[in-house]
């Protein structure tokens, strides 16, 4: 009874602390096709288990680098918490790209390639003085960007019920669901280390639309790639008419998110707390399968 209660209750801003979940997945009996009779939705979230990874721990170093320059306590816990929460996803997320390689998806020198291309494009590259404050504030102006995307789907992962049900095998179902509600549980860190370093509406406007546009195209690139390594001989109808169908039904968000969402985040009064429900995040954490087990 008092574990019920305690799911019930209501998010309080004051009251809340982010912190890494210990978490356990079994992939071992997931099957390559683990949205049963949709090859090419299934490669659209398995692109989570690819580039999300590599981004994850490119902006959990960005905001270790940044911490120093945070002296709002409340916001320095959260933005640690947040650092903890993004290597779990990304260790969680491994271990499902290491089952799939195993099972016959072979991704290896994909991964690689997203790996190297994201330290050259977000890494520190080096830098020192004026020139390295100029660039923590343009990543974290980046990395805020991409946050609201993935938040905005963090919050279509647990509202969404086409994926239990058309079948979603459970574990990779628990895995985004789990991930979507963290990211929707510290939504607005990034963007409030961003205005504490920076807060500058015209980089917040530009960073946004780039990570928008780089979000966007590195999905398509990595849904293509994956679908044509899909080792399957049958891998249903033409993969555009599969991916109109799959955003028709709700099994997959809507590319245009990406579009739709930027007049939102481009408004001035603008702030993460504005999206979605926590408590239902919360809640969606509270009863987890790999989070309780």
């Amino acid at each position: 009874m008092a574990e019920d209660s305690a799911t019930r209750r209501s998010y309080q801003d004051e009251a809340h602390a982010i912190q890494a979940r210990d978490v356990h997945f079994d992939f071992s009996s997931v099957p390559m096709h683990y949205i049963p009779g949709e090859v090419l939705a299934t490669h659209v979230v398995n692109v989570m288990h690819l580039v999300l990874p590599e981004g994850e721990r490119a902006m959990a170093a960005c905001l270790a680098e940044a911490l120093p320059l945070i002296d709002d306590e409340r916001l320095r816990e959260e933005v640690a918490g947040f650092i903890g929460q993004e290597s779990m996803h990304a260790s969680s997320h491994e271990g499902a790209r290491k089952h799939l390689q195993e099972i016959g998806l072979d991704v290896d020198s994909y991964v690689a390639k997203v790996a190297w291309l994201t330290d050259r494009v977000l890494g520190d590259h080096g830098l020192s003085g004026r020139a390295k404050q100029e660039w923590l504030k343009e990543r974290l102006g980046l990395f805020a960007g991409m946050e609201h995307f993935t938040a905005v789907i963090g919050e279509w992962l647990l509202e969404t019920d086409a994926l239990q049900r058309i079948g979603m095998d459970p574990t990779m179902l628990d895995l985004v669901r789990w991930h979507g509600a963290e990211e929707v549980e510290h939504r607005s860190v990034v963007f409030d280390a961003y205005m504490h370093v920076d807060g500058g509406y015209g980089r917040r406007a530009r960073t946004g639309l780039l990570a928008s546009s780089a979000l966007l195209t590195l999905f398509m690139i990595s849904t293509a790639y994956l679908y044509r390594r899909d080792p399957a001989p049958d891998k249903g109808r033409f993969w555009a008419a599969q991916f109109v169908s799959a955003t028709r039904r709700h099994v997959i968000p809507n590319a245009t998110t990406f579009v739709t969402e930027m007049p939102r985040y481009l408004k001035r009064n603008f702030h993460p707390s504005q999206l979605g429900s926590m408590d239902n995040a919360l809640r969606y954490l509270a009863h987890s399968p790999a989070a309780r087990a």
